[in-house]
């Protein structure tokens, strides 16, 4: 079959092309197990068995980024590769919006990922693409100790990369940036799901559309603890959090962003933005397979204070 271009994927995505299996198994021989070839003759894992997607992150992680090694425990979330990878690319895009069109890169760039997950995968991938340094926080103890321990086998990644626990679980700014710390740019991947409830259904009707009967009423085929995948109020009341706090932190970060996934919670976010007196809102779609999601993103920075802020690295 011929190696269709997703061209939906950002440009600069390497995910752009099926995957090659040879070359992954190369890379990373715990996934030959896992490939088989289909009704098409061609090679495949099944997407709806965890171990099987969580080794083919592990290749595309090792192959791609430069990885000696990587792990996540059972359960936690193992994102798609291919997606995350995007809104790394669209997140350089933003900042050379205020760099005169140049992606700034170098490790004097810091990006803050709140919510870092087990996984660790947005600093993995911003660094080794951009060569920018982060810090990533989150409330799950396990998590920090699983992204941490990712950054310290690593050597890349080890003097890049910082994981800090963020001890007060309804907080998201507060009590990770510390005083006259600076940050290009946050980004944020937050809990969609208002419920367990909720969060539960989602997984059901991904099991069932990928065809997956052993784990109809199991966890989602990517993973994901309750803290990763359900809050009270779901995004939007998330969402309302961390865009009053960024005003507290309005001089000490340049562009604040985070995905949404619900296209119905737009409106009141531009709502609340506004409120908040912020100079600019940036929005950009982003889509993997069949699913379509957004990047927001706001300053309270006017264009010419932005320029001077990114020539600061």
């Amino acid at each position: 079959m011929e190696n269709q271009e997703k061209s939906f994927l950002h440009a600069r995505n390497k995910h752009r092309f099926n995957y090659d299996f040879k070359v992954l198994t190369v890379s990373c021989a715990d996934l030959q197990k896992f490939v088989f070839t289909n009704d098409y003759g061609n090679e495949t894992i099944d997407f709806s068995n965890p171990d099987a997607v969580k080794t083919l992150n592990k290749s595309l992680l090792i192959h791609f980024y430069s990885l000696k090694q990587w792990d996540i425990p059972e359960g936690y979330l193992c994102p798609p590769i291919p997606g995350r990878a995007d809104y790394m690319h669209y997140a350089a895009d933003l900042l050379a919006s205020s760099n005169d069109d140049v992606i700034p890169t170098g490790k004097k760039v810091r990006v803050l990922d709140v919510g870092v997950g087990a996984n660790c995968v947005y600093p993995i991938i911003g660094h080794q693409e951009y060569g920018w340094s982060f810090v990533g926080s989150d409330i799950d103890e396990l998590a920090v100790k699983s992204a941490t321990n990712i950054v310290n086998v690593n050597p890349a990644l080890t003097k890049n990369i910082e994981i800090r626990f963020q001890k007060a679980k309804h907080q998201i700014f507060k009590g990770v940036i510390h005083p006259n710390e600076l940050f290009h740019l946050t980004v944020c991947n937050p809990p969609f799901h208002a419920s367990a409830l909720e969060a539960t259904s989602s997984a059901q009707r991904k099991n069932r559309n990928l065809g997956n009967k052993k784990h109809i009423a199991s966890s989602l085929n990517f993973g994901g603890i309750n803290t990763e995948l359900w809050t009270n109020g779901g995004e939007i009341a998330f969402l309302t959090q961390m865009i009053e706090e960024s005003k507290l932190y309005k001089n000490q970060c340049c562009w604040f962003s985070s995905l949404i996934s619900k296209s119905e919670n737009l409106s009141a976010v531009y709502a609340m933005l506004n409120r908040m007196e912020v100079s600019e809102i940036r929005t950009a779609n982003m889509q993997t397979g069949n699913k379509v999601t957004r990047i927001i993103a706001w300053t309270f920075l006017a264009p010419t204070t932005q320029q001077v802020w990114l020539a600061k690295k």
